[in-house]
């Protein structure tokens, strides 16, 4: 029994050595996942391989549910170092991360992002919506007349006659981004429960789950792929659409769009920081920790990522529209990051 002990011990041992060798094939860091995460880790990116002569990290733009798939796949050379969530990771996802070997994660929780719905400055009209409103226009199915149905609303004004009498046309993000989960979440969800039939009618979280959930498939919302740039540009075309993405990339293309506010809040970093502005979300990078030591500079990125002149209030994340942690929940990041706390799975 001794002998066959040590032969499996020798066998996993071989296993992780060549492992790490296969690893230090590569020399560049990957990183991959969220849309919404991914201009900030670009930025890092970029800083990081200017102040150390290094190979640019390179960064690909997956969405979070793509990232996490890749991320989980296994360990080595084919595998990336870094996934950015705009969201936590799900207990699926994390059940598909130990079983391929990828059991030791440190989950980094850098920031805040606002979710913004944004529109071409060129539009004639002041949007502000209410959270009902948005659900009653991109929801598949709403109630009409004390039934639950198909979505029958086309224009603006067909909701609320104090809307613009424009026609429903929003783009946004697929199923797999991290973006879309969260709309779905604090959007739709809320949106549904402020719905009379919902609010009145005694529907528990369950039921709004199963039937608040679905987005309407017959035009009005439009899925625009992981490409944030591509829905910015389809608003510069067009005064009357919607998009839905990242505080980030409004805070990027102020010059070409502007905000709807919800509930007559607008998107900033008070609002978004303060928790008034309702649709507000984490986010997140997660980090194989079987990497450190032999991806060439992973170390050293980790350390610019979470540093003060990155993620602190004056951080050049923040010129690109991060809203920073407050000081404690800050340095608690830092300190899990730098000491490559193993995450223990969604609670």
């Amino acid at each position: 029994m001794s002998h066959l002990k040590l032969s499996s011990a020798t066998l996993v041992a071989l296993v992780a050595s060549a492992t790490a060798v296969v690893a230090q094939g590569r020399e560049e860091i990957r990183i991959v996942g969220s849309s919404t995460v991914f201009p900030y880790s670009q930025a890092v990116a970029e800083q990081f391989a200017n102040s150390m002569g290094v190979p640019s990290p390179i960064v690909e733009s997956t969405g979070t549910g793509g990232g996490m798939q890749i991320f989980c796949g296994g360990i080595g050379e084919r595998h990336p170092d870094i996934t950015g969530a705009s969201r936590a990771m799900k207990a699926s996802e994390f059940e598909l991360c130990q079983s391929n070997g990828v059991t030791d994660i440190t989950e980094i929780y850098f920031g805040s992002d606002g979710l913004s719905l944004a529109i071409s400055r060129e539009t004639p009209y002041e949007w502000d919506l209410t959270l009902g409103e948005v659900y009653l226009a991109l929801a598949a199915e709403v109630p009409v007349n004390g039934e639950w149905v198909e979505n029958p609303y086309t224009m603006w004004n067909e909701i609320n006659p104090d809307l613009p009498p424009v026609a429903i046309l929003a783009y946004g993000p697929p199923p797999t981004s991290g973006t879309r989960d969260a709309f779905v979440e604090l959007a739709m969800h809320a949106g549904c429960r402020e719905l009379p039939f919902v609010r009145d009618g005694g529907f528990d979280g369950d039921w709004v789950e199963e039937h608040c959930s679905r987005m309407r498939t017959d035009g009005p919302f439009v899925e625009a792929g992981e490409n944030d740039n591509l829905i910015v540009q389809r608003l510069q075309a067009d005064p009357h659409a919607i998009g839905i993405f990242g505080y980030s990339f409004l805070f990027e293309n102020l010059d070409t769009l502007k905000d709807v506010a919800i509930g007559g809040v607008d998107p900033n970093a008070e609002t978004i920081a303060s928790g008034d502005y309702p649709i507000s979300r984490p986010l997140f990078i997660y980090v194989k920790n079987a990497h450190r030591g032999v991806i060439p500079n992973l170390e050293e990125f980790i350390e610019e990522f979470v540093s003060e002149d990155a993620m602190g209030p004056d951080g050049y994340l923040v010129e690109r529209g991060l809203v920073p942690l407050p000081d404690a929940v800050r340095e608690a990041t830092r300190e899990a990051a730098l000491s490559a706390e193993t995450f223990a799975g969604p609670m």
